[in-house]
């Protein structure tokens, strides 16, 4: 066996023996990297050590990561302003007349404020803490109305502005000469957003038809009005971002920063739902969550970078194209593993380990832009932060909707259906609808 083969059989085999174990998946990947370079290196620990920290370092040092932990902040500064009860409340306006109106409320409320928070997490505890016992009242029961939630949640990983698209960009760096331009894959998450978020009220609204929801008494002139003066500071971050960005004011990072500059003054002065006491522990829940996101970021562009030292990504793209060329085919079978990847990896590590390795299938074979492609990755690793045993959403949706997993099991599978039937939408769309808007931000994607 060469050092090479011995050294892709260690890093495999190191990394899902350290995961099966319940390791904490940054350290899984950083361990398993050492050891397999330690397969090439045996005689020289020192080098390894200086080769792993320096891919880490440059992993890194990237101007575009700055964003992540302003987002970061001004989505829990949003979280915890009052933002979400604002925006469902003017969801209920558009929806609350018609059958199952408040379950597509919650649809778009959860639309909106993973708009604005960038967490599916975020908005599954903040969306679900009023609308799971709101959807209960209206004759829904407890376990349909928190896989809504939780389903619908994680569109604010597909709605800009989202850091994991930040970090697709980061993980994909040059390949075929082309980058990827933060600002126009946030306007290219649209339409896959509206596409998901439609495909989850169609559920909604069989269930409604087959249980006869009878929709909730119309509101008045005067309190849709008033519901949408409370909610329209809160969605005009998203102008202000978005705009920001369509408009060349500034970069998506430096939109980052007007983002928490605005979310700061809405919380504290304009909406009052937090007092300057609050702040230390805003910041310090900020920093924590970087610390974790960065670090993860770091050790697994080290194990990137081994991995095309070691050439899998051509052995990988050898091996799939030698299964078939036809494009829709490959296309399937690089949804089928990420599906089954997301079931038992977070998405944050599985974008930064697996897009090196199909980034090359994606411009060389599929003649895929990397925006449609970064785009599909990201809608397919969403559905496994709703699937057992490692979804986060899921467990967070059944903390807040005080449910378990197995009774979860039957409504979800609906949900799943119509989010799989998303995914695929999603990827055989003509790549021309898909950049139709990220070109309005650079002509030149």
């Amino acid at each position: 066996m060469t050092p090479e083969t011995l050294a892709i059989v260690v890093l495999i085999g190191s990394f899902l023996l350290l995961v099966s174990h319940n390791i904490p998946i940054a350290f899984s990947i950083g361990i398993s990297t050492v050891l397999s370079y330690l397969c090439l290196w045996p005689d020289r620990p020192q080098l390894v050590l200086f080769q792993v920290a320096k891919d880490m370092w440059h992993g890194i040092d990237s101007y575009a990561l700055l964003a992540i932990p302003l987002f970061v902040l001004s989505g829990l500064l949003m979280g915890a302003g009052g933002v979400a009860r604002r925006l469902v409340d003017f969801a209920d306006v558009l929806f609350g007349r018609l059958s199952g109106g408040v379950s597509y409320a919650n649809v778009v409320g959860c639309m909106l404020f993973g708009a604005i928070s960038g967490s599916a997490t975020a908005a599954t505890s903040s969306i679900g803490t009023f609308m799971i016992p709101e959807m209960r009242r209206m004759g829904y029961n407890r376990e349909f109305s928190t896989a809504l939630t939780l389903s619908a949640a994680t569109l604010g990983l597909v709605i800009p502005p989202s850091n994991i698209m930040i970090i697709f960009a980061v993980a994909w760096g040059d390949v075929g000469g082309m980058v990827v331009n933060v600002g126009a894959m946030f306007m290219g998450g649209f339409l896959p957003g509206v596409i998901i978020a439609m495909s989850l009220m169609v559920v909604a609204a069989v269930h409604a038809v087959r249980n006869r929801v009878r929709p909730r008494d119309p509101l008045s002139l005067k309190e849709g009005v008033r519901r949408f003066r409370r909610a329209i500071l809160g969605m005009l971050m998203m102008v202000i971002v978005l705009g920001g960005i369509i408009g060349g004011f500034f970069t998506a990072t430096q939109a980052s920063a007007a983002a928490v500059i605005y979310s700061f003054i809405l919380a504290v002065f304009v909406y009052r739902q937090i007092g300057w006491q609050d702040i230390p522990k805003i910041l310090q829940t900020t920093a924590v969550t970087t610390a974790f996101i960065f670090l993860l970021i770091a050790t697994s562009k080290a194990m990137g970078n081994l991995m095309v030292r070691l050439q899998l990504p051509q052995m990988v793209t050898e091996t799939l194209v030698g299964l078939t060329e036809n494009k829709y085919a490959l296309l399937l079978v690089i949804n089928l593993i990420l599906l089954f990847v997301g079931t038992f990896m977070d998405m944050t590590p599985a974008v930064l380990i697996f897009t090196p390795i199909f980034s090359q299938i994606a411009v060389t074979t599929l003649d895929m832009h990397p925006i449609h492609f970064g785009l599909v990755m990201i809608v397919n690793l969403c559905i496994g932060l709703c699937t057992p045993p490692v979804g986060t959403v899921l467990f967070v949706g059944c903390g807040v909707g005080g449910t378990s997993i197995t009774r979860l099991v039957r409504p979800m599978l609906p949900f799943y259906g119509a989010l799989v039937l998303a995914l695929f939408v999603i990827t055989y769309l003509p790549q021309e609808w898909i950049l139709w808007l990220p070109r309005l931000v650079s002509p030149n994607v």
